[in-house]
């Protein structure tokens, strides 16, 4: 599948009728190329990137889904949300919506190559909890690595709760790593729990998927740097949940994020 027609598929919400490298054998280098060529299409019609979403983080779902390295992708203004705690969303255009929370970082300033976690915490501005919205125009989510990162690494829609300083939670990484690692979260639909999960599975920590995206971002040589003012959603702490409109979800988040919800429309 070219770029465009990627890009189609991304707009009208429609299944793809095959795997992108399906006749090709698209591999994971491949796939970024190819993921960023559609960036570059939306970036030509006016979306602006303004950050990454790190996905398949969390190691306990990797069976599941048949992915077993985490992934990124771009968020764009079209697809980030702000809110203060409780916003409505619209699932139009989107392909087999599903609902993640997450630890969302604000960033300060674009990290020092080999960046150390105290750098790495000087970096960042803010935290807060998140919803990413993800998708898949591969039916019923069955697909390979590649053509995850193909489909803009599964990215729909962004969500972003109540931003705290980090320097008003931590002095240093460590401690920073520690409060968020430490966290947990109740996910509900309709003030149902549907699932329980916690910081450190995403890679042991929110801080830590950041620092190995970083690595993982620096590691192409054409992809984008991380910039001052950047968002970066860290990966799901649960499993991945359908969602349709008419739905309310929440996410019970404990300190130092906050509690997040979402209607849908």
């Amino acid at each position: 599948m070219t770029p465009q027609r990627i890009l189609q598929h991304l707009d009208t919400g429609q299944l793809w009728p095959h795997a992108p490298g399906q006749s090709t054998g698209l591999d994971v280098p491949a796939a970024y190329q190819q993921a960023l060529a559609v960036r570059a299409l939306r970036v030509a019609r006016g979306e602006r990137p303004c950050g990454f979403k790190i996905g398949f983080t969390n190691r306990n779902i990797w069976p599941r889904y048949d992915v077993f390295a985490p992934i990124w992708g771009t968020v764009y203004d079209s697809t980030l949300t702000l809110c203060e705690g409780q916003a409505s969303l619209s699932l139009a255009g989107t392909c087999q919506p599903r609902i993640e929370p997450e630890a969302v970082f604000g960033m300060r300033a674009t990290p020092a190559a080999d960046a150390s976690p105290d750098q790495l915490f000087d970096a960042i501005d803010w935290v807060a909890p998140g919803f990413e919205i993800v998708q898949s125009h591969l039916p019923n989510w069955k697909f390979q690595a590649p053509d995850t990162i193909a489909d803009g690494a599964l990215h729909a829609r962004l969500l972003v709760g109540q931003r705290v300083p980090v320097r008003e939670l931590a002095t240093n990484a460590s401690q920073l790593h520690a409060l968020l690692a430490g966290a947990t979260v109740t996910l509900s639909r309709g003030g149902a729990a549907v699932e329980h999960g916690c910081g450190a599975n995403v890679l042991d920590g929110p801080l830590a998927a950041l620092r190995h995206f970083l690595q993982e971002l620096r590691g192409i040589p054409t992809a984008p740097e991380l910039l001052p003012g950047d968002v970066v959603t860290t990966g799901t702490w649960t499993d991945a949940w359908p969602v349709q409109a008419g739905e309310q979800w929440a996410a019970e988040f404990t300190a130092p994020l906050s509690r997040l919800v979402v209607e849908f429309r």
